[in-house]
C-alpha cells in the first residue's frame, strides 16, 4: 500500500512542482532554465542533503561522501538518459557556456579536493559560497536577460507597426503568484514523502522476498534518494518543458557538491574522510561522466532518445561493475 501511495505522490508532486515552476518562473521574470537549475534541483536535491548530514551527525562521514557521488553518477546517466529516452531534449545555449563548464570546473575541484583523501572544513565552505554565489548570479542574470528580449521584442513591433505588448507573457497578479508558489511548495513536499513512502516499502518487500543486501543497496538505496529528481524530469519532459528537465539535472549535480557535500563538510568535526574507493573509482567516473556531457550536448544541441539509451546503459554498467567488486571483496 505504502509502495503505492509512494508511486502516486511522486507522480501528483512532480507535476505540481513543474506547473508551479513555470508559472513562477514567469511571474517573477526568470526562464524556466534558471527555475530548473535553482528551485527545482535544490528543492529535488533535499533528500541528498538530509542523508548526508545524518550521516555525518551519526559519524558515517563516508556514507555522505558516497550518496552524493552516487547521486551525481545516477543523476547524469540514469535520469538523463530516462528523460531523454521519453522525450529528445533540447540543450540551452546557457547551459552549454555556463553551467555545464561550471558543473565540471566543480566536479575536478571536488575531486582535487579529495586527493588527501579528506575533504577539510574550509574545503566545505569555500563550496558552499559557491552555490551562493551561482544561485545569485543565475537569478539576477535571467532577470536582466528577460527584460532585455522584452525590450527588444517591442522594439522589433513597434518598427513593424504592430502593438508591442502583444505576444508577450501576462505577468500573474500577486494572489496567482501566491497560489503557484504554494502548488510549487506542496510539490516538493509530496515528491521527498513519495520518495521515502517508495524506498522504505520496497526494501521492507525486496526483503521478504530474499533479494540480497547487496542487491538492495546498488538499485533501491542508490537510486531512492534521486526519485524526486527522476519524477519531475520525466514529467517535465512529457509537459514539455524541457528546460526545467535538463536545469534539474545540472542544477542537482551542482547542488550536491556545492551545498549538500560543502555544508557536509563544514559542519563535520575533522572534515570528510575520502576512502580509496570513492577517490579511485567513484570520483573519477563522476568527472568523466560530467565531461561526457560535451560532446553529447554540442551534437546537435539535443540529447537525442539514442544517445539518453547510451546513458541508460552506461549506468547499468556501473552497477554491474560494483555488484562485480563488491562479489570479489566477499
Amino acid at each position: 500500500m505504502w509502495l503505492v501511495l509512494g508511486v502516486v505522490a511522486l507522480t501528483i508532486g512532480a507535476e505540481w512542482l513543474v506547473r508551479g515552476a513555470s508559472k513562477v518562473a514567469v511571474g517573477i521574470g526568470i526562464s524556466p532554465l534558471v527555475v530548473g537549475l535553482t528551485v527545482v534541483a535544490f528543492g529535488t536535491s533535499a533528500p541528498e542533503l538530509v542523508v548526508s548530514i545524518g550521516a555525518v551527525l551519526k559519524g558515517q562521514g563516508d556514507v555522505a561522501v558516497g550518496n552524493v557521488v552516487g547521486s551525481n553518477i545516477c543523476n547524469l546517466l540514469l535520469i538523463l538518459g530516462l528523460t531523454a529516452v521519453v522525450a529528445a531534449l533540447p540543450v540551452s545555449k546557457q547551459l552549454l557556456r555556463f553551467d555545464l563548464p561550471l558543473l565540471i570546473f566543480v566536479s575536478g575541484l571536488v575531486w582535487v579536493f579529495c586527493l588527501d583523501q579528506n575533504l577539510s572544513r574550509r574545503d566545505g565552505a569555500l563550496l558552499f559560497a559557491g552555490v551562493l554565489a551561482y544561485t545569485a548570479w543565475s537569478v539576477i542574470a535571467s532577470r536582466w536577460k528577460t527584460k532585455r528580449d522584452a525590450k527588444e521584442a517591442a522594439a522589433a513591433a513597434v518598427a513593424k507597426g504592430e502593438d508591442p505588448n502583444e505576444g508577450l507573457p501576462k505577468p500573474l497578479t500577486l494572489t496567482a503568484l501566491v497560489l503557484n508558489v504554494l502548488l510549487l511548495a506542496i510539490g516538493l513536499a509530496l515528491l521527498t514523502s513519495g520518495a521515502n513512502w517508495f524506498i522504505d516499502s520496497a526494501i521492507i518487500i525486496a526483503r521478504t522476498l530474499g533479494v540480497s543486501e547487496l542487491v538492495i543497496g546498488l538499485t533501491l538505496v542508490a537510486v531512492g534518494t534521486s526519485l524526486p529528481e527522476i519524477a519531475t524530469s520525466v514529467v517535465a519532459a512529457f509537459r514539455g518543458e524541457r528546460d526545467i528537465a535538463v536545469g534539474n539535472v545540472i542544477g542537482s549535480n551542482l547542488f550536491n557538491l556545492l551545498s549538500v557535500l560543502g555544508l557536509t563538510a563544514a559542519v563535520s568535526t575533522g572534515g570528510l574522510n575520502i576512502s580509496a574507493d570513492v577517490l579511485g573509482r567513484d570520483l573519477p567516473v563522476m568527472f568523466f561522466v560530467t565531461l561526457l556531457c560535451v560532446p553529447v550536448f554540442w551534437s546537435g544541441r539535443t540529447v537525442s532518445r539514442l544517445e539518453g539509451g547510451l546513458f541508460l546503459l552506461g549506468y547499468m554498467t556501473y552497477l554491474l561493475y560494483l555488484a562485480y567488486q563488491s562479489y570479489q571483496l566477499v
